[in-house]
Parts: structure tokens; C-alpha cells; sequence
């Protein structure tokens, strides 16, 4: 079945270069972290609720640092499946917006390229390596809309777990029937995917633009204000 016009496929591929660069931004960031000027951020910005998200996340990246990797995924996972889904539209006011983690954290809330977004991120900080983790496109057939989750591969050629906000189990790749993968991406590689494997090559970070504007995105001073109040 094809989804996407040429257009369309265009406009995504655009989409998925800007958070692949996002990507590696925020891994040479995330071991910089400041926790007291985040918590702080946090606070200023979004109020005191978030400070205490902010204060809990950094306890999970600290106690998750020396856990099993399967250990890490469960617990980022669990993390933030806490927070609540809610579309662009009713939160920032536009379309589509990817939220970065801070910003997700911060407001309490986000589509699922934000949990997804947050997840990878949080993943890369407590040492997950790049190379185990895609961000993948689906098709939620059952949603019959698409989908944003994070596939970890323990090795190169196992089969992904799901990393999902609609259903908070991990599961294999292969018990997630309600999934069709489109494109998966992390930080340095692009694939189109036609079955649950692999997927093929289709980019390198090389062509990422606007490293600039991503990189300044991604600070704390730059956090932007929802259109809606989580609480």
C-alpha cells in the first residue's frame, strides 16, 4: 500500500533531517546537562510542578546509569509514559511542532514525536549507545494515522523492541502487528523501512542543515510557552 505522495515523502525526509541533526546536538549536549540551571529553567518557565518533573528525571538518568541496558529502556519508558499525549494543535498552537525534551518535560504533555524524542534522548544521556536505537515513522493501523516510536536492537541484526506511548508494554517488533514501519532514523543514519527488519540506507547526517538554529533550539533560554495549561 503506498501512504505517501512524492510530495509528502518530501516533506517527511525534510522533517526527519531536521531531528536527525537535533539528534546529535543534543548527545554531545546531554553529557553537559546542568541540573540546577534546568531545574531552574523549569521552574521560571513552566512552574513548580515541572521543576519537580525536571528533579525526577535527573534521579532516573542517575539511578538508570548503571543498569542492564533492557533495564535503562523499561525504566525511560515507564518515565515518560507518565506524562500525557495531547495534539500539537491544542498545545502549541501549530501543526506539528517536536517538542525537545526539556520543553516535553516542561509542560507535562506532547504528541508521540515528543515521547518518542524524549525517550532517544534520555536513552543516548545514561549510555545507551547511538547505533541500538532508531526513532522510527510508523502507521498505526488500528489508529489508521501515523506514529512515532523508539526501536532498540540489542545487536545489529536482532529484532527490534518498541519503545511506544499507546501501548507502554515493550514488546518485539514482531508482536506489534498494529505498527507498519515507514522510516526509522538516530543520529547519524536515515532508513526506509518495507518490512519490521532492517530497513534500507537512505541518508547520512552530512545532509543535515540549520545546525545553528537547532543547536540554539535545544538550550534552555530558548524554551517555548504551550497555548494550553497541562495544569
Amino acid at each position: 500500500m503506498t501512504f505517501f505522495s512524492h510530495k509528502s515523502w518530501l516533506r517527511l525526509l525534510s522533517c526527519v533531517l531536521l531531528l536527525m541533526g537535533t539528534a546529535l546536538i543534543y548527545a554531545e549536549q546531554s553529557a553537559r546537562l546542568d541540573k540546577v540551571k534546568v531545574i531552574d529553567a523549569l521552574y521560571t518557565h513552566y512552574g513548580e510542578r515541572a521543576a519537580k518533573r525536571g528533579r525526577a528525571w535527573f534521579k532516573l538518568m542517575h539511578s538508570a546509569a548503571n543498569l542492564t541496558e533492557l533495564g535503562k529502556i523499561t525504566e525511560v519508558n515507564n518515565f515518560f509514559n507518565f506524562l500525557h499525549f495531547i495534539d500539537d494543535s491544542k498545545l502549541w498552537g501549530e501543526k506539528n511542532y517536536w517538542a525537545t525534551p526539556i520543553e516535553f518535560i516542561g509542560v507535562n504533555g506532547g504528541d508521540c514525536e515528543d515521547f518518542a524524542i524524549a525517550k532517544y534522548f534520555t536513552l543516548l544521556a545514561i549510555g545507551i549507545p547511538d547505533k541500538k536505537m532508531r526513532i522510527t515513522m510508523v502507521k498505526a493501523i488500528k489508529l489508521n494515522q501515523y506514529h512515532m516510536v523508539v526501536a532498540y536492537y540489542k545487536t545489529p541484526g536482532a529484532e527490534p523492541l518498541i519503545l511506544d506511548n499507546i501501548d507502554g508494554n515493550i514488546k518485539p517488533a514482531s508482536q506489534r502487528n498494529d505498527l507498519h514501519p515507514i522510516y526509522s532514523f538516530n543520529g547519524k543514519q536515515l532508513w526506509l523501512n518495507k518490512a519490521k527488519g532492517a530497513g534500507i540506507v537512505s541518508g547520512k547526517s552530512q545532509r543535515i542543515k540549520r545546525w545553528t538554529n537547532l543547536n540554539h533550539r535545544m538550550g534552555i533560554s530558548t524554551m517555548r510557552q504551550p497555548k494550553l495549561r497541562m495544569e
